[in-house]
């Protein structure tokens, strides 16, 4: 038995339903037109602060976001090993996918929902019209073999994230302490620094214990979509910025395995291309949905 609830304003629409006995599954939608599935990165951190780009890729599409299973307002009765992983996660997507009765749909993949995205496509690449891959993670676990963060803050942020890290392993799990923390991490994904209190918030939204079950279960399966998306038919948008805290070589490798890919990448642009490059970034994301599109 599925539950549905309905909350509708302009053309903005606000559901939850039920995916399975142990699990809730919260999304949103904005405008209409061809469906656009946008994924957050995290692993771990709600669709939250997702809405703003989905409301600018809104005036043409639908634009769906939803909050990945144990995070956000999508309820776990339980968060464990068993019911937190890759699977599971992408089949709360086609199950969306079906509720919402889409044929196909295009699928937007950001920083971890990249990689989500990559997974899914592995797994139903059939109801995929075209993908887009923001500032991914690749398609393997080679990321983490060089990732750095600490290796793109100043000496005073790295000093005071570790500080607030203590604090937070301590027991201070407050709002404040949190944010603090994100104002000192926040740096690492930025080129312009002047968007250090929005992704600061951001930060504040992870839920660690599922970000670590996410991590853990990539690990145990082996994360590698390579062999499987030599075969990817589908058009493909891999873009990220040039001062990314993922580097080049990460877009570059994904590129060489897509057989039908287009590659941007965005000079003086981090992590967030629709913050820091709007005019590039939307640009270049409308350019291609309209091509798949018409």
């Amino acid at each position: 038995m599925k539950y549905f609830h309905f909350l509708f304003l302009l053309l903005f629409s606000c559901q939850t339903a039920a995916q399975e006995k142990d699990a809730s599954i919260h999304f949103q939608t904005y405008g209409e037109g061809p469906p656009l599935l946008i994924i957050n990165g995290g692993p771990g951190m709600s669709s939250e602060g997702f809405v703003p780009l989905a409301k600018m890729l809104a005036k043409n599409h639908q634009a769906i976001i939803f909050d990945q299973r144990g995070t956000g307002r999508s309820v776990l009765k339980n968060t464990n090993r068993s019911t937190v992983t890759m699977d599971l996660m992408v089949d709360d997507m086609e199950r969306l996918r079906q509720q919402l009765n889409l044929q196909k749909w295009t699928v937007l993949g950001h920083s971890f929902g990249g990689m989500l995205a990559a997974y899914y496509a592995t797994k139903h690449p059939d109801k995929i019209s075209a993908m887009i891959l923001s500032s991914s993670g690749g398609l393997d676990l080679e990321l983490f073999s060089y990732l750095n963060i600490n290796g793109k803050l100043s000496a005073e942020d790295q000093q005071q994230l570790n500080y607030w890290n203590n604090k937070i392993a301590s027991g201070d799990t407050s709002y404040e302490a949190r944010l603090k923390r994100g104002m000192h991490l926040a740096p690492a994904y930025l080129y312009d620094q002047t968007f250090v209190p929005v992704i600061a918030k951001r930060l504040t939204q992870g839920n660690m214990r599922v970000n670590q079950l996410v991590f853990s279960d990539m690990r145990k399966i082996n994360f590698d979509c390579k062999q499987q998306l030599k075969n990817f038919t589908a058009p493909v948008l891999i873009i990220q910025g040039t001062e990314d805290i993922i580097d080049e070589k990460t877009a570059q490798r994904t590129a060489d395995i897509l057989p039908n890919d287009t590659l941007v990448l965005i000079e003086k642009c981090a992590h967030y291309g629709w913050l820091e490059q709007p005019e590039k970034y939307l640009g270049t994301v409308e350019d291609f949905l309209n091509k798949i599109n018409n």
